[in-house]
């Protein structure tokens, strides 16, 4: 199970993105920090400003599992680093969403590209 069409279109225009990656315990999730998001080729995807030492980004790919809330809609989510191969297409999305933005070009540079997650809802949602 993905995101329906209508949650996609909902995200896509969204500006109020919040990703809270589980702790270590597996079950409490993080603080709520705010993101930016883009939607690709039917698929949403996140990046970390900092790279991958970001602590928002080590936690997701450690606990491949979290909560976000986005366009009013709270979800239980799952994490897996992004395809390479899809770096390209998501820095274009960055571009057309945040092009306006004095902070799309370390979104769009090595150390983000390299903390580029993909966010899908779990299958229980």
């Amino acid at each position: 199970m993905g995101w329906s069409n209508s949650e996609l279109e909902r995200i896509a225009v969204a500006d109020d993105f919040r990703i809270a990656p589980l702790r270590e315990d597996g079950r409490t999730t993080g603080t709520p920090t705010f993101i930016w998001s883009v939607v690709v080729e039917g698929a949403l995807y996140v990046r970390a400003y900092s790279g991958p030492g970001s602590s928002w980004f080590r936690a997701a790919l450690q606990q491949k599992a979290g909560q976000i809330s986005v366009a009013g809609m709270p979800r239980d989510v799952v994490f897996d680093a992004a395809d390479p191969a899809l770096n390209d297409r998501i820095d274009e999305a960055y571009r057309a969403k945040y092009g306006q933005s004095r902070y799309l070009a370390p979104m769009v540079s090595e150390r983000a590209r390299a903390a580029t997650v993909r966010v899908a809802p779990t299958e229980t949602d």
